[in-house]
């Protein structure tokens, strides 16, 4: 079982603003200094939990612990007891938490890495859920810093489909440490971020001095912004056969030059990815000068390892 002291990471929230500065502080210093850190996690071992597909999350959460001395296992629920249904998910946490030092886990339900949390002994980290996916804003704000020199003051448009992970992210992330973030998106609760996650987002822009705003117009959203943000209109769970529907309503929250033009002249194009040229952008803003994406993706990498070593190794 979890006890007061363990710290999970399932939301950002879990994290103070002082507590993710730590965190993205850490991050630059390991990617400045590698070979300081070499020996940060030597002889830890990470348990990484997968129920869907994974690029960056697998290679960035093993090549790191591989970089600071320690382990990382590759753990595929579709080959389980769990995937199965022969073990619950309590069961299962309590057996293999026994024998690592830190799990990462990227499931479908948030409510599952929540009951596993609840019943592990060492720290969780989402690695991705349909609720949230923390560790890719965590990466997405180092960016933005090292790009612009700051965050705070900073605003973020974030267009397209926005009832998701990244979108719930970007909320938090933003608020909490002081950017403004404007989310342009159609109208309707199947495609607007979840008005609880708007709710306490705004408290937190209440407190750090910034702006929260959700609105159906991506040309307004993207007037003077420092940040341009998409993420696919074909999320893993929606069905192939919406996929032109869904183009057709969110062709209007495309990025392309004309969406870029409503912004400053230096704002950086952002996209989590896998992305769909023509799709949610086009060719000529992902491989433009504006875009930042595989910078972007990089920082997956040093992010992840500055929470690791701040979890792990108290930074």
């Amino acid at each position: 079982m979890s006890t007061s002291t363990t710290r999970h990471f399932l939301q950002l929230p879990d994290l103070t603003p002082e507590e993710v500065r730590r965190v993205l502080e850490l991050g630059r210093r390991i990617k400045a200094a590698p070979h300081e850190y070499a020996e940060a996690l030597k002889n830890r071992v990470l348990l990484m939990i997968f129920a869907k597909p994974s690029l960056r999350t697998r290679v960035s959460f093993e090549a790191g612990m591989a970089q600071m001395g320690g382990h990382a296992i590759y753990y595929d629920l579709g080959n389980s007891p769990l995937g199965a249904g022969k073990e619950s998910i309590a069961d299962t946490a309590r057996a293999s938490t026994r024998m690592v030092d830190a799990v990462m886990a990227r499931l479908f339900e948030h409510e599952e890495i929540e009951e596993f949390a609840a019943h592990s002994s060492v720290p969780v980290v989402n690695g991705l859920t349909n609720y949230t996916h923390p560790c890719q804003i965590l990466a997405d704000l180092m960016t933005v810093a090292e790009k612009k020199g700051t965050l705070e003051g900073l605003t973020l448009c974030y267009t397209g489909d926005a009832q998701n992970n990244v979108t719930h992210s970007l909320l938090y992330g933003c608020a909490m440490l002081g950017v403004n973030i404007r989310v342009a998106c159609p109208s309707g609760a199947e495609y607007e971020p979840l008005p609880k996650v708007v709710a306490r987002a705004k408290e937190y822009a209440a407190k750090h001095g910034s702006e929260v705003t959700v609105s159906h117009d991506a040309k307004a959203a993207a007037q003077k912004a420092d940040v341009i943000y998409t993420d696919s209109w074909m999320s893993y769970h929606i069905p192939k056969d919406e996929a032109q529907a869904r183009r057709q309503l969110f062709l209007p929250y495309q990025v392309n030059a004309e969406l870029m033009q409503q912004a400053k002249p230096d704002a950086v194009f952002m996209n989590c990815l896998p992305a769909e040229r023509g799709a949610e952008q086009t060719a000529e803003v992902i491989d433009g000068p504006n875009s930042i994406v595989f910078d972007q993706a990089e920082n997956r990498l040093h992010a992840q390892k500055g929470l690791l070593v701040f979890l792990l190794a108290g930074g």
